[in-house]
């Protein structure tokens, strides 16, 4: 296994595919239909803020994303979202996904987002991207290492427990739990040594 930052173009398609299958349950009613988000996703996915395993043939195993003040892995305006679904569908889905924006902080650098080809589940290859993304975050100066997981993904949790992340936080996410489909999620934070 490979880990590298960044991707090329012509994986775009197949990281949007494997984004999707990971949190299309949780985006769904925003970003749906389907065909509507893989094309908002591919059009917004940022190289510099992506760090991916591949197998030793080349192919895409997984991507763990981050987010700085100066971007994030599934970005994008609103004129981005506007041409994938026209102003007045940009408008409600900007409006419902603000409600959900994590910001970043001078301390502790986001983690946003982490995915797996379900082919290559349970080989490792969320545990190395992990170490990756925290390699990535010292080396950019930060002391602790930040993610969110929401209530439904005890796997994910699990997993990051293993790699040394406590829970310091949760959010309810209330009436949006109806939009969202999750209840609450719990902020994590790894100290980086």
């Amino acid at each position: 296994m490979r880990i590298s930052p960044g991707f090329e173009a012509h994986e775009r398609p197949r990281i949007a595919e494997l984004y999707w299958d990971a949190f299309g349950q949780k985006l769904g009613r925003t970003l749906g239909p389907r065909h509507k988000a893989l094309n908002f996703i591919v059009r917004v996915l940022s190289p510099d803020y992506a760090i991916c395993a591949r197998g030793n043939d080349g192919r895409l195993l997984g991507v763990v994303g981050f987010k700085t003040m100066d971007g994030a892995l599934v970005d994008g305006d609103f004129s981005d979202m506007a041409a994938v679904y026209g102003w007045i569908g940009a408008a409600w889905r900007v409006l419902l996904l603000t409600a959900m924006e994590r910001d970043v902080e001078n301390t502790r650098f986001l983690m946003d987002g982490i995915f797996v080809d379900p082919a290559a589940r349970g080989q490792g290859v969320g545990s190395r991207l992990l170490e990756a993304v925290a390699q990535e975050a010292a080396a950019r100066g930060y002391s602790e290492l930040r993610l969110d997981v929401i209530d439904s993904n005890g796997r994910a949790r699990a997993l990051y427990e293993r790699r040394g992340f406590a829970a310091i936080g949760e959010m309810s996410t209330g009436w949006m739990r109806h939009v969202f489909g999750f209840r609450s999620s719990t902020t994590m934070v790894r100290r980086l040594d």
